[in-house]
């Protein structure tokens, strides 16, 4: 499960700029001194952080804003501004609490998670049968997983991002390690074979799923036009006979995380491999609007996701494409 970032790895001999040292220095900062505060104190510095960071009105929010006018495609100026805004603080809460996280207890992981419909996850395990939960960038995906391990003391294998600088990346798989999840490198063929092999054993696997890092994902429709997500969850359902399952998450006014655990994607009794992975995977981005559409204030995605974002137009001649 990922966060930030795109796959992005240095070279054997890259060594990381001034800028990378300074993320990976904060982000240590962040982990270290974030979990001593008093939390009041720390939920107030974040959503200070929010405020200031949506003020300034960076690319990471006007692309937010972008993607949020999509989602809310009836929302005028100050609709737009109010979601970024109530969006910066929904991302900041996600980097509060998984700061503070190692620090809980598997009591308070339990009371900060509400799961709706975890039948369907636990009785897919309890029948020997791989499953596959797939998320989009949603409310706290580590607080999701935490919980799976704590809670259900299920582990789980899971994917992540490669970051700059190389330590940044280390950290965020030491810190996800350390709440009980295997985390492999986002590096193609060989961590697909992995999870292959952890389902078919009757394992789980735990993938964010909205957003396609190899620029060969599959093409669905997602709120009105073409967005690109990743085959991997359906190509790996049909491959072992794993569960899918979409999973949404989602904050509201309390302290809770709600969780969403919508019914299983099937594979489809006909067609070709390709023609049932595109099928599944619009299941999925289908699954993963209705959880977005409901909170879209809580969807991280301050990336370019939509093929007319990142493609060109004839019209735009070459310009900025923010």
């Amino acid at each position: 499960m990922s966060g930030a970032g795109g796959e992005t790895k240095p070279g054997p001999q890259a060594r990381p700029g001034p800028g990378e040292r300074l993320s990976d220095a904060l982000y240590g900062l962040g982990w270290s001194a974030v979990k001593t505060l008093p939390e009041p104190a720390a939920r107030a510095l974040f959503r200070t952080l929010a405020d200031q960071v949506w003020k300034r009105r960076g690319k990471s929010v006007l692309r937010l804003e972008a993607n949020l006018a999509r989602v809310v495609p009836d929302a005028g100026p100050e609709r737009l501004a109010a979601l970024s805004r109530a969006g910066m603080r929904s991302y900041m809460r996600y980097w509060m609490e998984s700061f503070r996280l190692p620090t809980w207890s598997p009591e308070r992981i339990k009371a900060s998670i509400d799961v709706t419909d975890a039948h369907r996850l636990t009785e897919g395990l309890d029948a020997g049968q791989g499953v596959i939960l797939a998320l989009p960038h949603l409310g706290n995906w580590d607080l999701a997983g935490a919980w799976v391990t704590t809670d259900l003391k299920v582990p789980f294998t899971t994917v992540a991002e490669r970051l700059k600088p190389e330590s940044l990346y280390d950290r965020f798989v030491a810190y996800r390690e350390g709440l009980g999840m295997e985390v492999l490198p986002h590096n193609g063929g060989a961590a697909f074979g992995t999870l292959a092999r952890r389902l078919r054993a009757g394992g789980l696997v735990c993938l964010v799923a909205d957003r396609d890092l190899s620029a060969s994902g599959v093409e669905v429709s997602f709120f009105g036009d073409t967005a690109r997500m990743p085959a991997g969850p359906a190509l790996l359902a049909q491959q072992t006979g794993a569960l899918l399952l979409p999973v949404t998450l989602s904050y509201d006014d309390t302290p809770v995380m709600k969780a969403r655990i919508h019914p299983p994607v099937g594979v489809p009794e006909s067609g070709d491999r390709a023609g049932k992975t595109s099928v599944m995977t619009q299941a999925l981005a289908d699954a993963f609007a209705v959880g977005i559409a409901e909170h879209p204030e809580d969807w991280h995605m301050l990336q370019r996701l939509w093929l007319a974002d990142l493609e060109p137009r004839e019209d735009q001649q070459g310009g900025d494409q923010q």
